[in-house]
């Protein structure tokens, strides 16, 4: 499912308008993308909940060249499934 399916799908569940829910999805997006970027963790409690993790510095190789490289440390974006959520996907 895309965006575009959910917000039809969202809107036809709810009975509203697409371009309300579209918005309405967007702001949701944006403030979960802002908190994790301020290092918060998003907490729904029953879905899941979004951190942001380090993931420690590692060893590569280069493809194009096939050289030993050095993969820095970074954040990245993580999400674990709530218990509600993992029993309905079962």
């Amino acid at each position: 499912m895309n965006k575009k399916e959910l917000i039809d799908r969202v809107a036809k569940k709810a009975g509203a308008k697409k371009k309300d829910v579209r918005e309405i999805l967007d702001a949701i997006l944006e403030t979960i993308t802002e908190a994790l970027s301020k290092g918060e963790k998003v907490q729904l409690v029953g879905f899941g909940s979004f951190e942001v993790r380090k993931a420690a510095a590692r060893k590569g190789v280069n493809p194009q060249t096939k050289k030993p490289i050095t993969i820095p440390e970074r954040k990245v974006p993580k999400f674990r499934p709530g218990k509600a959520l993992k029993e309905k996907v079962k």
